[in-house]
């Protein structure tokens, strides 16, 4: 399963409707098809998603708009789901899910959602309507029509008298059991601000290699009781910790968040999944950020699919990539819009970074008034 496109409308942080494209939406050059996973015919899959914007575009909420979305065609209750919050008080969210499915459909998922208070003041999210539409792969004769379900009836409607179904999980969870599809989601976003190690399993020695050389083995000994974790640097004893957040003592916090980065993004490359996370350069130098996202874009190692989304504050990042339909520029003035930067340069040769921060793509760089203003308060309290 693969998820071409999202939308959604009435989410209160956003000024227009939601519409994010997975897939390659520009021409696809020969050269191309080493960095884009191929779906089927001419439908190439964007492997490495980058959303960009200044502080306080909605980065963040854009992320999570992407993982509610994700994580409901996985079946995943709703008030479940760590995102949720970013329904806020909607009176009425649409969320639209396309997506390709391993029958070889092209599917469309509408889900209509209302929230409302529970006795404890907190938002319980319901599902009022819900629709499904199927139409084979076949039918795709041009890009265009990919995700164009105009002349096509639902498959599958919500109804009353699915009783058995939680309020809050989508019917989607037919399709899923009878086609057997999963997606394998793993969302970071809790960890943009902490570093600690979330789980207790071996850690592959390149990836420790990779990121402190100093390091000559890190390893965890599990028992009933406990999990021990042994430590050791070249040329010194052995160090042995209780707990992974004795590991910050040691370990600088770039490679304790490499450590997870790098371990759950090999999982998702071996599975063709998703990772979602923000502020990807956090702790990081440039170099180890490329490396990431070139894994990604590497067929010959990605082979399954696997897709990681993530936000930025850095420009230069931009100039990993080759064509422009991967990144995705994030703006808020009134509320929260997403504009994909094949819309507004064409070309793929001009360089990203410098269009980025020259101002011309609008919106991308501090407003001239609010430096001046800035700079005279600065000078006047010198």
């Amino acid at each position: 399963m693969k998820v071409l496109r999202i939308t959604a409308k009435g989410l209160p942080l956003f000024k227009e409707e939601l519409d994010v494209s997975f897939y390659a939406q520009q021409r696809v050059a020969e050269d191309d098809k080493d960095i884009l996973y191929s779906l089927f015919s001419n439908i190439y899959m964007n492997c490495a998603d980058a959303f960009i914007g200044i502080n306080a575009a909605g980065k963040t909420s854009v992320l999570k708009a992407i993982v509610l979305a994700l994580n409901i065609l996985n079946n995943q209750p709703i008030n479940h789901i760590e995102t949720r919050d970013i329904l806020g008080d909607t009176p009425k969210a649409i969320i639209n899910i396309y997506f390709y499915s391993d029958s070889k459909e092209i599917c469309r998922l509408e889900t209509v959602i209302t929230s409302e208070k529970s006795k404890t003041d907190s938002n319980y999210y319901r599902i009022v309507d819900e629709k499904l539409w199927s139409k084979p792969q076949e039918s795709v004769i041009v890009r265009k029509n990919l995700t164009d379900f105009s002349v096509y009836e639902p498959i599958a409607v919500r109804s009353k008298e699915e009783a058995f179904l939680s309020d809050d999980v989508s019917i989607i969870i037919a399709h899923n059991k009878r086609q057997k599809e999963h997606m394998d989601i793993v969302s970071l976003l809790s960890f943009t601000n902490i570093n600690v190690l979330p789980f207790a399993d071996e850690v592959p020695v390149e990836i420790i290699s990779f990121l402190d050389p100093t390091v000559e083995k890190l390893y965890f000994d599990k028992s009933e009781k406990k999990t021990l974790i042994h430590l050791q640097f070249k040329g010194r004893e052995e160090i042995v910790l209780n707990n992974s957040i004795e590991l910050n003592h040691y370990l600088s916090s770039g490679t304790v968040k490499g450590i997870v980065t790098f371990t759950l993004a090999k999982e998702v490359l071996k599975t063709g999944g998703y990772l979602v996370i923000d502020e990807i350069e956090n702790h990081f130098n440039k170099e180890i950020v490329s490396t990431l996202i070139r894994f990604f874009m590497d067929t010959k190692l990605n082979k399954k699919g696997g897709t990681i989304i993530f936000t930025t504050h850095y420009p230069e990042l931009l100039d990993e990539y080759d064509r422009n339909d991967g990144i995705h520029i994030i703006r808020n003035k009134n509320g929260i819009t997403v504009e994909n930067l094949s819309n507004i340069l064409k070309r793929n040769d001009i360089k990203k970074s410098e269009a980025y921060q020259s101002g011309f793509l609008e919106g991308t760089t501090p407003m001239y008034e609010s430096y001046i203003q800035l700079k005279r308060s600065i000078a006047s309290s010198i």
